[in-house]
């Protein structure tokens, strides 16, 4: 992968500097990717994968870019660029919280390849109105390619928030909980944060952040832009996105840290990912991958919507064709974690039918577990060949935006 590129039309919302002193002074293993460096891990992979699956972890997201775009009509231009639906604006309620939808989307090429995939946010009604970008670190190159093609600048521009934009996540279930402990405008919204959907939000509007003592006045780190919470679907644990201004997002990560809250790196991140069966840009999602290959449709694609670039060629698989291979979940039992790019082999087929694109080692299944594509004619469940066709003997499984579809007798099925 090339590094991201910085331009003035384009730019790159760094990793924001205040999580990197929290970083340091928590003692964090820093890893470099092509977008920046971030924490890997704590020290204890275990401790903070049994954190983030039992009450609660801290995560750090910083291999997300979130730009701004603005304009004449952002909302109007975005429709015909993004396959998904177009958030509305948040309703402010009477108790000053604001109530919100964020949508997960992809954005492809006028054959149906995925540029990028992303979630949008609306900031402000009206055709001028404000959207907010949520796009992996990946994605942020080519979509700047794509977005100088297809995006009339006259119309929407992208910029970079002011102050800088970030996000981290609290996972566990007493999320909601910590959540309205840091926010004592949230004390009476506890059961709602807990029964959010996936891609609804509340919103705290600039300066109703009360000061750290509680007193119900502003403080002046917390009132630099409003605060998103957002119920995730990456991970199946509850967790909860918290998007806003840098110097907030490290106010609020003390603030949990205080509480007891532990941190967890992005190698705990990517492991419960998994464990949930959601592929990410870059990783499963590559561009030559068809939505309909990776199972995506139905949360990327609006199928009541008019004209966006790419949709001849989803409309088309939709009504008369199939995709020759499906994102599947493999349960490896004893084999090696194997690489991204392991072949797939399947019996009756001399030449590989498909390819591992992700390997973890679960606590969840307690085995090894893999996310790779193999073809249609592997009907899960099944068994597939792991790196020649006469190599380690691995379950083949579905997958469903709720998680891996198991059989019976699989580790940690449920009725």
């Amino acid at each position: 992968m090339t590094g991201l590129a910085d331009t003035d039309a384009f730019p790159l919302t760094a990793i924001p500097a205040p999580l990197q002193d929290v970083h340091r002074e928590e003692g964090a293993r820093m890893a470099e990717t092509p977008w920046g460096t971030v924490p890997r891990h704590y020290g204890d992979t275990t401790a903070e994968y049994r954190a983030a699956t039992g009450e609660a972890a801290l995560v750090d997201r910083s291999n997300r870019v979130l730009v701004r775009l603005e304009g004449r009509a952002p909302g109007r231009m975005l429709t015909g660029v993004v396959s998904g639906r177009m958030p509305p604006a948040p309703t402010p309620g009477d108790d000053g919280v604001g109530r919100g939808r964020a949508f997960y989307s992809t954005i492809l090429t006028p054959k149906g390849r995925i540029v990028t995939d992303l979630r949008l946010f609306r900031l402000e009604g009206g055709d001028e109105g404000a959207h907010l970008l949520d796009v992996p670190a990946a994605g942020w190159e080519p979509l700047q390619e794509h977005f100088q093609r297809y995006l009339p600048p006259r119309f929407a521009r992208v910029v970079e928030p002011s102050p800088a934009t970030g996000m981290i996540t609290v996972v566990g279930s007493a999320a909601a909980h910590l959540l309205a402990g840091a926010f004592p405008e949230f004390s009476g919204l506890v059961g709602e944060l807990e029964a959010l959907e996936e891609g609804e939000e509340r919103v705290l509007s600039p300066g109703g952040l009360a000061s750290r003592g509680g007193s119900g006045a502003p403080d002046d780190g917390m009132s630099l832009g409003a605060i998103h919470i957002v119920r995730s679907g990456e991970v199946q644990p509850l967790a909860l996105d918290v998007v806003g201004p840098a110097d907030a997002l490290a106010d609020i990560w003390r603030r949990l840290r205080e509480r007891g809250v532990p941190p967890a790196g992005h190698a705990v991140w990517e492991t419960l990912r998994i464990e949930h069966g959601r592929p990410a840009f870059g990783v499963e999602l590559l561009p030559e991958t068809l939505l309909p290959e990776a199972g995506v449709v139905a949360r990327a694609v609006d199928q009541t919507k008019g004209c966006y670039t790419g949709q001849e060629v989803i409309v088309r698989i939709r009504d008369r064709g199939k995709v020759n291979r499906h994102l599947r979940g493999f349960l490896l039992g004893d084999a090696p974690a194997p690489a991204a790019g392991t072949p797939l082999f399947i019996e009756g087929r001399s030449r590989d039918a498909g390819e591992i694109r992700s390997a973890v080692e679960s606590p969840r299944f307690g085995q090894g577990i893999a996310l790779g594509y193999l073809r249609r004619e592997a009907e899960p469940p099944g068994t597939a060949r792991l790196g020649a066709p006469d190599g380690p003997e691995i379950a083949v499984r579905a997958l469903s935006d709720d998680g891996w579809i198991l059989a019976e007798d699989d580790p940690d099925h449920h009725d």
